[in-house]
């Protein structure tokens, strides 16, 4: 053999050799981090102002019942956006779902119209749980759930993000009690919601512009499901049913597919509607 072809081959050896080591090395680093974990489409839960995973765990255990999920773990969120998941989404593990906990659980303070500015801030705790979720395992869609607050935190990170690639598709969402027009008693917001034939307000509280740009961004392949609570007040004691079903305007005509779901009764009521059997059988037909 020649001198010239012994260093080719002696070459061509290292490369596989050090690219072998590559591979290992990152393998291995990406099983130590769970990285390498590709799960199916984990739905996260987001709880409402003031509340805590504790809101969610209703829906959860219902969905356990009917057998739509075997794994559950909990994202503990602090102020400034560190995610601690507590507990392991193990692989093939069947939609697994993460309760969402918020350390800032009033970052929008109640009776007060900072609501734009909180949510252009508190819409990045999504943001953050996702990223979290992404650094350990790998997958390419998510489903967002929200109850009250939880909802605009969601549709600001849809805004802000439904055109980022780095960010999973949204595949379905799930609205419940969302005062996207506003809530009873909320500065500057309309007291009474008059929606015109496609849902657009008549009146528009300043959070609700805010969103309008969703008309444009919404992703195109997501499913969404708007239940809201009437006890026979036209509101569920807290939302109108109008500024609950003003986000039909936002998102319909880009959305996949948009229903709306009334539930009616004293269990319609605000913080009663993530406590409602009815609630939690739409939820679990729709999501899986």
């Amino acid at each position: 053999m020649t001198r010239k072809r012994k260093a080719i081959l002696f070459s061509t050896l290292i490369i596989v050799i050090l690219l072998s080591s590559i591979y290992f090395l990152k393998n291995n680093y990406q099983k130590e981090n769970g990285a390498s974990i590709r799960i199916d489409t984990p739905t996260l839960f987001v709880h409402g102002w003031g509340s805590s995973y504790h809101a969610e765990e209703s829906m959860v255990a219902y969905a356990q019942k009917q057998h739509a999920t075997n794994s559950v773990i909990r994202a503990d969120v602090s102020s400034n956006g560190k995610v601690t998941l507590i507990g392991t989404i193990k692989k093939r593990a069947k939609n697994p779902v993460v309760e969402v906990n918020l350390q800032n659980n009033k970052s929008i303070l109640a009776g007060t119209n900072n609501q734009i500015a909180a949510m252009n801030k508190s819409n990045n705790y999504i943001k953050d749980v996702i990223n979290a979720l992404q650094k350990r395992y790998r997958f390419n869609c998510i489903n967002l759930v929200g109850h009250s607050m939880g909802n605009l935190q969601i549709a600001y990170y849809l805004r802000n993000n439904a055109t980022n690639s780095h960010m999973p598709h949204l595949n379905k969402q799930v609205s419940i009690a969302g005062h996207y027009n506003g809530y009873l008693g909320e500065q500057g917001a309309p007291n009474k919601t008059v929606l015109n034939r496609a849902g657009k307000p008549q009146k528009m509280s300043a959070g609700y512009r805010e969103l309008l740009s969703l008309r444009k961004k919404f992703p195109q392949n997501a499913d969404v499901l708007n239940i809201y609570g009437d006890m026979g007040s036209g509101s569920d004691g807290d939302v109108t049913v109008n500024s609950a079903r003003s986000y039909r305007y936002l998102v319909s005509k880009r959305a996949r597919s948009y229903q709306e779901k009334e539930i009616r009764g004293s269990r319609a009521q605000h913080s009663k509607l993530h406590e409602n059997t009815k609630v939690d059988r739409l939820l679990v037909n729709f999501l899986w």
